[in-house]
């Protein structure tokens, strides 16, 4: 197969179907109101709710959503042959993350910015939200420990992207402080930004730095994970214009050059794809293709992390709703993008068909380190890159996207903690909420060892978890439609899929963590199960109850507010 004519279907695919499928959803599905008051202009605080220029929103927004996962599942699932994984991504893009991202950014603006937790209880009902309120905090709990460790290992790994992965942070807090002070235009600033990034790249090639083995008693990646702890702390709770949002604006342009030279040295290399369309001698032990493949491709195709990240933090700074299908449907076209270069690079970025089956001996394997291998090899042949720089360029995009992600969770997991002591009757402020977010999801880190190795530990679970929340994600915006009298099946067919998947792989991997007697991952397993099935059943009722009723009076009302003068 030709690379060159899967990346043009792929990315044709994908484009079309944010010109044409993002448009029915803005004005037949979600009805966006040009002049409906945000509420980032209602109770605008200068911290959290701040009006912010689209282009900057989807920076951060689609910076926050991507992480390492879309490169992640993808170069793990080719092992099942590149035809799957690409029909899951483009098809999953257009018809199933594209909706759910609009739908959550658009409920959760229409409801004064609350997350999905909170949104929940209106729409399915309090014991549903209190089972929500769990699934959310395990899936941020799995992210902020999960990163962490998976950005030190990278950091350790490759040292040469740590002089450009930390100093990315002092080119975002001047890019902020430029663009807050409007001492020059987004352009400008822009490509400053980007130019700083890439010349941080060239010096971080040429000075690798490494960590001594052992800091006191500790191993360099513990020390790492540390570090990235404390920064990302502090970073939840500045402003967001201060540092978040020109961070992730940064790295979104950056990652778009990244994926513009890979494409294009798919163009002039036109590398053959020696990975088999459907794999028939997969490594002994790898699971069945259904449902794995649906919860371990989750980013790139749809994923319940994006509507934390849009009820979360996005739809706090949107200025205007229909921003929202550039924020919301853009930024999962371009995650989809991002996992389409993964699986180009893991299957395209091989010498032959032995060197790629040496990789994937066993299910799990490649991961990052594929996509940075063979990704590397394509732009090294490409575009004449050295090797080295090409990988540094490459890990870098990696713990970039991770890393912007990571410092989301952990606000958002503040949140969560907030809405967790409402629930409780406590008040926490935000110091108060971003300790004990930090303190859980360092102590599950290091929970195993002073390796960091605990991190990893409920990893197994965030496929399914991730693909869960999706779908409950779906099943409150499906209640918000239905209640407005509009039809909701775009949203009610995905809604379906992924949750039977989910619940399949959730039986499956019962299976797995018995007969392995893992029982910290077998009765979390349960737990998920029982959440799922209860919010199910609400959520089903919910829908039953919204289509028999009609229209609400309280929409009218709703709506009168919206368009009234800012």
């Amino acid at each position: 197969m030709s690379s060159i004519a899967l990346a043009l279907i792929g990315i044709g695919m994908i484009i079309t179907g944010y010109v044409l499928y993002s448009r029915f959803l803005a004005t037949k599905v979600y009805a966006l109101e040009p002049d409906g008051v945000t509420p980032s202009h209602e109770l605008a605080d200068g911290v959290d709710f701040v009006p912010t220029n689209k282009f900057v929103l989807w920076g951060h927004h689609f910076t926050s959503v991507a992480g390492a996962a879309p490169i992640v599942g993808p170069a793990i699932a080719v092992i099942w042959g590149w035809l799957p994984a690409f029909l899951w991504v483009t098809i999953g893009t257009v018809f199933f993350a594209g909706a759910h991202d609009m739908g959550a950014l658009w409920a959760s603006s229409r409801n004064k910015g609350k997350s999905m937790g909170a949104l929940s209880e209106r729409y399915i009902g309090k014991r549903g939200s209190r089972l929500f309120l769990v699934v959310i905090f395990l899936l941020l709990l799995m992210v902020n420990a999960a990163f962490a460790v998976v950005i030190a290992g990278l950091l350790v790994s490759t040292p040469t992207a740590v002089i450009p992965t930390w100093g990315a942070i002092a080119v975002a807090i001047v890019i902020g402080q430029v663009l807050r002070r409007g001492w020059g235009g987004l352009g400008l600033a822009s490509v400053v930004g980007v130019l700083a990034l890439y010349a941080l790249i060239l010096l971080g090639n040429a000075v690798p730095i490494s960590l001594p083995d052992s800091t006191f008693g500790l191993p360099a990646n513990s020390v790492w994970i540390i570090l990235l702890f404390l920064y990302a702390g502090v970073a939840s709770v500045l402003p967001v214009w201060m540092l978040l949002q020109p961070r992730d604006y940064i790295n979104g342009l950056q990652l778009f050059v990244a994926l513009g030279l890979l494409y294009a040295s798919v163009l002039i290399a036109s590398p053959t794809i020696v990975a088999p369309a459907i794999n028939q001698n997969v490594p002994e032990g790898t699971p069945g293709i259904v449902p794995l493949l649906f919860v371990t491709i989750a980013c790139g195709a749809i994923s319940g992390f994006h509507g934390m990240v849009c009820s979360g933090t996005s739809s706090k700074q949107l200025d205007k709703e229909p921003d929202i299908r550039f924020v919301g449907y853009f930024g999962a076209v371009g995650e989809g993008l991002l996992a389409l270069g993964a699986i180009l690079a893991t299957t395209a970025g091989f010498a032959t068909l032995e060197a790629w089956q040496a990789t994937y001996s066993e299910f799990g394997a490649g991961s990052v380190g594929a996509f940075v291998q063979g990704g590397g090899a394509i732009v090294e042949s490409g575009l004449g890159l050295p090797a080295s720089l090409a990988n540094t360029i490459l890990a870098t995009t990696a713990i970039l996207f991770a890393a912007t992600t990571m410092d989301t969770g952990v606000r958002l997991q503040r949140f969560v903690v907030q809405e967790m002591g409402e629930v409780a009757g406590v008040k926490l402020g935000k110091g108060s909420s971003t300790i004990i977010a930090l303190i859980v999801a360092v102590g599950l880190t290091f929970g195993a060892g002073s390796d960091g190795s605990g991190g990893m530990l409920i990893w197994p679970l965030f496929g399914t978890t991730n693909q869960l929340m999706a779908g409950l994600t779906l099943s409150v915006v499906a209640v918000m439609v239905l209640r407005r009298g509009r039809s909701a099946m775009p949203l009610i067919i995905p809604l379906v899929f992924v949750l039977s998947m989910s619940v399949f792989a959730l039986f499956v991997q019962m299976g797995t963590f018995w007969n392995d007697q893992n029982w910290l991952l077998l009765g979390l397993d349960i737990v998920i199960l029982v959440c799922a099935v209860w919010i199910i059943i609400e959520a089903t009722s919910a829908m039953r109850s919204a289509q028999a009723d009609g229209p609400d009076v309280d929409w009218a009302q709703e709506r009168a507010r919206e368009k009234a003068p800012r």
